[in-house]
This record gives C-alpha cells, sequence and structure tokens, in this order.
C-alpha cells in the first residue's frame, strides 16, 4: 500500500474526526447524560458501526447503495426516527429528575452501546464517507494490494483515530458531568440538553440534502 497515501489518509482523518459532527456529539451527549462510563461506551459504539460499514464497504455493499441512491434517503429517515426517540426518552428522564427524592436510574450501559451502534449505522454520511472520500486514498498499480485489502486497512486507520478523539471526548464530558451532577436541577439540565442535542441530530439528518 503507498505510504504516502496512508498518511495523508491519516492526516484527512484527525481532522474529520476532531471537527464537531453528529457522532462526536452524540458521544457527548451521552457522556453528560450517563457519564464517563456513557461516553467511552458510546465511542465504542460508534466504532463498532464504522467496523461494520467498513466490512460492507469492503465486500460491495457500496456499490449497491451507489446503484440504489434511494436507499440513502431510506437510511437517513430511518436514523431521524431513531434519534427522535432517544430526544423523547431522554426528555422524559429529564422531567423524572425534576422530582427531588426522585432516584432515576441511568441507562443501561449495554444500551448506551447499542444506541450509539445504532445511530452511527442509520448516519448515510458514513456511507458517502466510504463511496466518495475513501476511494481517493486507494492505491493502482503492479504493487498494489487487493482493494478489498486496502479498504479494511484505511476503514481501520479510520476507526481506531476516531476511538481515540470520540473515546476522549466521552471521557472528559463524563467527568464534568459527574463533578457537578450533585448540585440541585443540574441532571435536569443535562437530560434536556442531550435530548435537545438528539432532537438537533434528528433533524439535521431529515433537512440534509446530502
Amino acid at each position: 500500500m503507498d505510504v504516502s497515501l496512508l498518511l495523508a489518509f491519516v492526516v484527512a482523518c484527525a481532522l474529520l474526526s476532531l471537527a464537531p459532527g453528529p457522532d462526536l456529539l452524540f458521544v457527548v451527549a451521552n457522556g453528560v447524560a450517563g457519564g464517563r462510563r456513557a461516553g467511552v461506551l458510546a465511542a465504542l459504539g460508534m466504532s463498532t458501526g464504522l467496523a461494520i460499514h467498513t466490512v460492507a464497504a469492503a465486500f460491495g455493499l457500496g456499490a449497491l447503495i451507489q446503484a440504489a441512491p434511494q436507499a440513502l434517503t431510506v437510511v437517513r429517515l430511518a436514523g431521524a426516527v431513531f434519534l427522535l426517540y432517544l430526544a423523547v426518552a431522554t426528555w422524559r428522564a429529564s422531567r423524572a429528575a425534576a422530582e427531588p427524592t426522585a432516584v432515576v436510574p441511568r441507562r443501561s450501559l449495554r444500551r448506551t452501546y447499542l444506541m450509539a451502534t445504532l445511530t452511527n449505522l442509520a448516519n448515510p454520511k458514513v456511507i458517502l464517507f466510504y463511496l466518495a472520500f475513501v476511494p481517493q486514498f486507494l492505491g493502482t498499480g503492479p504493487g498494489a494490494w487487493p482493494v478489498t485489502a486496502q479498504l479494511m486497512t484505511l476503514g481501520l486507520v479510520f476507526i481506531v483515530i476516531g476511538l481515540a478523539v470520540d473515546g476522549t471526548a466521552g471521557l472528559l464530558s463524563g467527568a464534568l458531568a459527574e463533578k457537578i451532577a450533585a448540585r440541585p436541577g443540574f441532571r435536569r439540565g443535562m437530560e434536556r440538553l442531550s435530548a435537545a442535542v438528539f432532537a438537533g441530530l434528528a433533524a439535521r439528518l431529515v433537512l440534509d440534502s446530502r
């Protein structure tokens, strides 16, 4: 595999991962609402989604979607519905947190992980990333690796970089939330902030034309 292309891909992935996007916002929202472990599990769920996207792209699913662009619309709407569900569920949790004597159970870590994975899988931007962006870094020529091997390698690089960034964000946001969660009314505010993020991401999926 061309080393110069690989290095260029590493730089591009680092810049993309550091830019605030739906995945990073989702991780931070979970860290704020559920603490450090929830933030880190959300990051791991996002990486699991990326791994599934990588395998699908490497074995031709991207070509199928490219041949049927309307599939992206279906994915986008499904993702929006799912995020809207998260927004409503989190808002309801914030109402329970408003009760002074209420004991509000945190969302299970398994559920947080699964929701993060599904959210990433339902993000059409990730599909477009593998269709339009990754192929620019595929090497050609006599000594080039097979395309499937190159796609798997580039996907692994993207996952490692994304997990490092998202995991750090989830850990920091969760640690901050845990330190100040004891303040009156703050738990309710955190839950409502998370609900607003989920609703905003759902609206973005619906309104985004690409």
